[in-house]
């Protein structure tokens, strides 16, 4: 067995620190683990597998020493800087930003839909964004079924896709709540936002990432042209709005699909919940569907209230729920080093 070596780039951050706790639970053949942030936090102790790491500061000599696989999770500008560096030396880095997701000599990649693509990789693989994979992976086995004609995404996601800033907005909201303060203000004395433009305590903003001339926000068109790509449907029309609730944790999408076939209902059904990563929670009459409460903590994704779209000749509505920070993100980065790791 090789020796293998894996470094986690932005280790101390919300999904760092969860890719070092899925790391500890996958238990992959990896021999030598090196955890790496910015000179802010180089020097912070992690304990893995029973073990002490001192958190070391990413530099461009961080890789001199020889890795087999990264995971950055430290931001775009971390990633177009240090993660060519790496690729450089010998390293396939698997990036969880947004810096090189739309680069057609960079494979984007949920293992569950588009696997053949890693061997496509010249150093470096692109995670997906959180809200995309999780909606990819419930449309693959319907797409090579059914062949998709249209999709509609409307999107409820958790305050942690905003990483901390987003959870204190959340949480400082529930406690001047809880002592009887005013919130509804843009700021105040007794309450200052860090990361949304209003609070997200009792309220839905929908808006997430920047605003682009076309009206859509930036992480629309991510979900746009990311399906677009991964499903290799280059011409797909989609459509997406996407709106943070306040939720801690674990996104939920409606998704509304037409297709150029005509499907039944059971079978439909059947297809999904027989496709790998896929949990099917689907009995109405019983209030069983997918929430955001339980997907948290799984790697797999929830799909429910599947019901026909009658306005439309072949169309269908799911509900899709799954954990952003581990299948949107960290989980999703280690399957695909499992994978690679699979056909070496």
């Amino acid at each position: 067995m090789k020796n293998y070596k894996l470094a986690v780039v932005g280790a101390t951050g919300v999904v760092g620190r969860t890719a070092i706790k899925v790391l500890e639970e996958k238990r992959l053949p990896i021999k030598s683990y090196t955890f790496l942030a910015s000179s802010k936090s180089a020097g912070e102790k992690i304990t893995f597998f029973g073990k002490e790491y001192i958190v070391k500061e990413l530099t461009e000599h961080s890789f001199d020493e020889g890795f087999d696989f990264a995971i950055f999770s430290a931001g775009g500008d971390t990633s177009k800087k240090y993660a060519p560096i790496a690729a450089s030396k010998g390293c396939i880095v698997v990036d969880n930003s947004s810096a090189f997701r739309m680069d057609e000599n960079v494979p984007l990649v949920v293992p569950e839909v588009n696997p053949e693509e890693l061997k496509n990789n010249k150093g470096i693989i692109a995670n997906p964004n959180c809200s995309t994979i999780q909606a990819v992976v419930a449309l693959k086995p319907l797409d090579d079924k059914y062949k998709i004609k249209r999709i509609v995404y409307s999107t409820y996601q958790a305050v942690s896709g905003a990483g901390r800033n987003g959870i204190y907005d959340l949480e400082n909201g529930i406690k001047h709540f809880k002592e009887g303060k005013e919130i509804n203000t843009f700021e105040s004395e007794n309450y200052t936002l860090q990361k949304f433009p209003y609070p997200i305590f009792n309220n839905c903003l929908p808006h997430i990432d920047v605003f682009l001339e076309n009206g859509y926000t930036r992480e629309e068109m991510k979900m746009i042209n990311e399906t677009r790509k991964i499903l290799n449907r280059s011409n797909l029309p989609i459509t997406a709005t996407t709106v943070r609730v306040p939720v801690l944790n674990s996104h939920s999408e409606s998704i509304n699909v037409e297709f150029e076939e005509d499907f039944d209902i059971k079978d439909l059904k059947n297809t999904l919940s027989s496709f790998p990563g896929i949990i099917l929670v689907d009995d109405p009459k019983q209030n069983k569907y997918p929430i955001a409460l339980y997907a948290t903590g799984h790697d797999e994704v929830f799909v429910g209230r599947i019901r026909r779209d009658y306005s439309v000749r072949s169309g269908v509505n799911l509900w899709v729920v799954a954990d952003n920070i581990r299948k949107g993100a960290a989980s999703n980065a280690i399957q695909i080093v499992e994978k690679l790791i699979e056909c070496t």
